[in-house]
């Protein structure tokens, strides 16, 4: 049987509330207050006047509600499509409309509570008289309860605002004013009660007054009860189940339903009390009719059985997916979006009932959390090992994966330096809970190489790239020129490195090489171009840009990596990272949400340099175990990373679709060679080339991959230039025209020549060859000795080998005979080796080559000869 109707004493309460706050009204109150009123010695007049001055309106806002964060298996539909993350609750409440709610669950309320509810106008008379005595005068009058639903309802709604005080003084002052056992208290809520029932329907305050309701701890709401004590919905509530819930309405304490044995007043058991007051409610809605004599025997005789269903709060429930739910949270404290300051942003996150649908992809994830698991352990002794990954799609900036090898904890007793727990990401900014960032080592490089490119040079080109303890000045449009003294960095394998070329330098990830490229830019432009692709310092410091800063020795999040290439493959414009894709109110509008930001980098010739390099890496440089390991194959950019002593190894790379970051690295302590640290047998420095695979193969399953943008020739092979002629030149001269031309030098030693000792014999390549800027030029001195070989060609042989022969040459002469067919050169010299105008020295053999008449070129013998002409033979 559902609720009465208002009668009509109920409509004498609508016109109460229809005329105001008037004397009239002020009379009943006063009537209502007399037998307090006898006590206290308060005039009749005087709580006329106060209640007259007492304001009428409650601005009844909306309530607290939990808020969730969800995956979506289909970004298309993420709400059709949606996997609860976490939820996260100031107060556990899901507010639900008024044909939600089980009419037991409004009756036992109605009839438990407040009989009259349908007659009278928002103050029941006769439960306010007594309230009222038992406040000024305990003992007096029954005191306690006495406030109808209203009442009740607008006590919620004021102590619901205090909640939302932000500061705590505040909010306790508040709280201590909204509750507190006075008369002026009494008279303001009814004031406000007789308001709220002119502005809003008997149902409709009901409904607000169940949704408002604490039940217990932080259980708030009818719907929330019922799941939390009953698993089940407000609707679905059984009889026994709606009067218990509004049993504990009466005193969440005494008669809270998830503590059976506990002890309140004195009184043992709390599910002995709850049924007490239970019972008392079905007996009130047996008598006012609303359920039947069976339906009474039949609840009172069932036991009290909750079924506890904690909700899930916090990212500590989502399992191997906390550290993104946790990112995910701090972007909603950090972000002006949602809130002018953290307090504001919190309250309105734990308060609002949103539902945040977010862009991780949980095939990928699973993929990260698998490969995490089976290649990086959560401790190792004696060091503080940390193993991430992180993906973000390219041209959109979604991210997709965020793991690492700890278990989520906030408790500082468990996450400590070490153990298996930890409540710090390893991939973001420390603003966003990760830590101070890792050194990414040579993945860095990718920035030096763009800025090569963008000033103008291009792959081919080469460098002085020689070990050396100075490196001499660098250029910085920053900070001025920039001396590095004590800068002496080897390369990884030792290589020499004399004269390498832009991209064998990438291929093989040469640090003398990189070095000899910088030295050639603006080492602000390499800042800057970093920077232009979304990368910066975890702990919010500017990127540091000097020398070493090349190298990758910036403390960087990995996450901003995966964005930087993400943009390499983007045709040089980056996204930055998002992990929101929509936000709903708990009135079902949309929010708006922090958006990606788009900048284009570097210009996309410059970006297909960069990958036609970095696919090079991939197939024939230092990533081509993650290339081997990754199926199936679609167009991929790689780049490895390992800092100084391997405590610190990368592979990051992208294809068009999907940037995946991967990593094992130091958190704290003790630096580890990892080339020297093994997993289950298997080198740690290799784990990267293990798990980037293990992601990457899933993502190119789902996404695929589109071929890179084909570079420029100028992108590749550069400007062609003319190396210059340099015989005769002092080799001080030589080197000083080579080099400023762009060309590196290379001395090749002494050889016997014409020319003037000490001057240039000869370079290689030769004088008026077209190359690339860079290229390494071999010059080779003369030690003055040689002489230059005459020309003889068709001098008969006698007058060849007395030229050749006589001083100053003083060569000796050898002969070899060549066919001819013109008999003009029959006995004259044809060729000399070497060649007229070669160098050589007096004493050395130089051969004529005698033309002689070929045999078909013979006149005919008709017959008669001896039979020993061998032409044709």
């Amino acid at each position: 049987m559902s609720a009465k109707n208002r009668t009509v004493s109920g409509a004498l309460g609508g016109f109460l509330g229809f005329v105001g706050m008037s004397v009239v009204a002020g009379v009943l109150v006063t009537a209502a207050v007399t037998p307090a009123l006898a006590v206290s010695g308060m005039a009749a007049t005087n709580t006329i006047n106060v209640f007259e001055t007492l304001p009428e309106y409650l601005s009844i806002d909306q309530l607290a509600q939990k808020s969730n964060i969800w995956a979506s298996t289909n970004s298309e539909d993420p709400v059709g499509s949606r996997v609860l993350l976490a939820s996260f609750y100031q107060q556990n409440r899901v507010e639900v409309a008024f044909d939600q709610i089980s009419d037991y669950a409004k009756n036992a309320a109605i009839y438990g509570e407040d009989p009259r509810y349908y007659e009278h106008g928002g103050i029941d008379l006769q439960g306010t008289s007594r309230a009222v005595i038992g406040m000024v005068a305990p003992g007096v009058g029954s005191g306690g309860g006495g406030s109808s639903i209203t009442q009740q309802y607008v006590k919620n709604v004021l102590v619901q605002k205090c909640e939302e005080l932000p500061d705590e003084t505040e909010r306790m002052d508040c709280y201590t004013e909204a509750t507190i056992p006075s008369v002026d208290r009494k008279l303001k809520e009814m004031r406000l009660a007789i308001g709220v029932e002119k502005n809003y329907d008997k149902d409709e305050i009901l409904r607000g007054y169940l949704n408002i309701a604490g039940y217990g701890g932080t259980v708030y709401g009818i719907e929330a009860a019922a799941n939390y004590y009953f698993n089940t919905t407000a609707a679905n509530l059984t009889l026994p189940q709606a009067a218990s819930l509004i049993a504990t309405v009466n005193n969440p304490v005494r008669y809270q339903l998830d503590r059976p044995d506990s002890e309140t007043n004195g009184a043992a058991n709390g599910y002995a009390n709850n049924k007490e007051r239970r019972d008392y409610i079905l007996g009130e809605m047996l008598e006012y009719k609303s359920i039947t004599q069976e339906e009474h025997d039949a609840a009172v005789a069932s036991a009290i059985e909750p079924t506890i269903t904690a909700p899930s709060t916090g990212c500590q429930t989502a399992g191997a997916n906390a550290y993104f739910c946790d990112y995910v949270t701090k972007i909603l404290l950090n972000n002006e979006t949602f809130g002018e300051d953290a307090e504001a942003r919190l309250a309105a996150f734990r308060q609002g009932g949103y539902d945040v649908y977010t862009t991780i992809d949980l095939e990928l994830q699973a993929a990260a959390v698998a490969t995490i698991a089976e290649n990086v352990p959560q401790t190792y002794p004696g060091w503080d090992v940390g193993g991430v990954v992180t993906s973000v799609q390219v041209g959109t900036g979604r991210v997709l994966t965020m793991a690492q090898n700890k278990e989520y904890s906030q408790d500082p007793s468990l996450a400590t330096s070490g153990t298996k727990y930890t409540g710090i990401n390893y991939n973001t900014d420390q603003t966003y809970g990760g830590s101070a960032g890792f050194q990414p080592g040579s993945t860095y490089k990718v920035f030096t190489l763009a800025q090569w490119l963008n000033e103008g040079h291009s792959l081919n080109e080469r460098v002085d790239s020689r070990r050396k303890a100075n490196w001499g000045t660098f250029q910085d449009s920053c900070l001025g020129p920039q001396t590095f003294g004590g800068f002496n960095p080897r390369n990884d394998a030792n290589e020499a490195g004399a004269n390498y070329s832009a991209l064998q330098s990438t291929l093989g990830s040469i640090n003398t090489g990189f070095i000899g490229m910088a030295k050639e830019l603006d080492l602000c432009g390499i800042r800057k171009t970093a920077e232009a692709f979304g990368v910066h310092r975890a702990n919010g410091d500017v990127l540091e840009q000097g020398a070493s800063a090349v190298l990758g020795t910036n403390e960087i999040a990995p996450l901003s990596m995966a964005v930087a290439f993400a943009g390499i493959a983007n045709n040089g414009e980056t996204h930055s990272e998002i992990a929101i894709d929509k936000i709903i109110g708990s009135d079902g509008v949309e929010l708006p949400i922090p958006e990606s930001k788009v900048t284009q980098s570097v210009e996309p010739e410059v970006a297909a340099g960069m990958t036609y390099a970095m696919q090079r890496v991939m197939t024939d440089g230092t990533a081509g175990q993650s290339n081997r390991n990754t199926f199936p194959k679609v167009p991929m950019i790689g780049k490895t990373g390992t800092t100084d002593a391997s405590q610190d190894t990368w592979m990051s790379g992208a294809t068009s679709k999907v940037a995946t970051v991967a990593g094992v690295v130091k958190v704290s302590g003790t630096a580890r060679s990892q080339r020297n640290t093994y997993f289950s047998g298997l080198q740690a420095a290799t784990a990267r080339h293990r798990m980037w695979p293990d992601v990457m193969s899933v993502a190119n399953a789902k996404y695929g991959g589109d071929d890179f943008a084909e570079p420029t020739n100028a992108a590749v092979q550069g400007v062609q230039v003319t190396v210059p002629d340099l015989r005769g030149q002092s080799m001080a001269s030589a080197q000083s025209t080579l080099e400023a031309a762009g060309f590196d030098f290379t001395d090749g030693g002494v050889v016997d020549s014409e020319l003037p000792a000490g001057t240039v014999a000869r370079t290689d390549p030769a004088g008026g060859a077209s190359v690339s800027r860079g290229t390494r030029v071999t010059v080779t001195s003369s030690n003055g000795t040689g002489v230059v070989i005459p020309e003889v060609v068709n001098q008969t042989k006698d007058a060849a080998r007395a030229t050749l022969t006589a001083a100053p040459y003083g060569f000796n002469v050898a002969e070899r005979e060549q066919d001819v067919s013109d008999a003009n050169q029959v006995g004259k010299v044809i060729a000399v080796e070497p060649g007229a105008g070669s160098a050589a020295k007096p004493g050395d053999t130089v051969t004529i080559v005698i033309g002689k008449l070929a045999a078909s070129a013979a006149p005919a013998n008709n017959g008669r000869g001896n039979g020993n002409n061998n032409n044709g033979g």
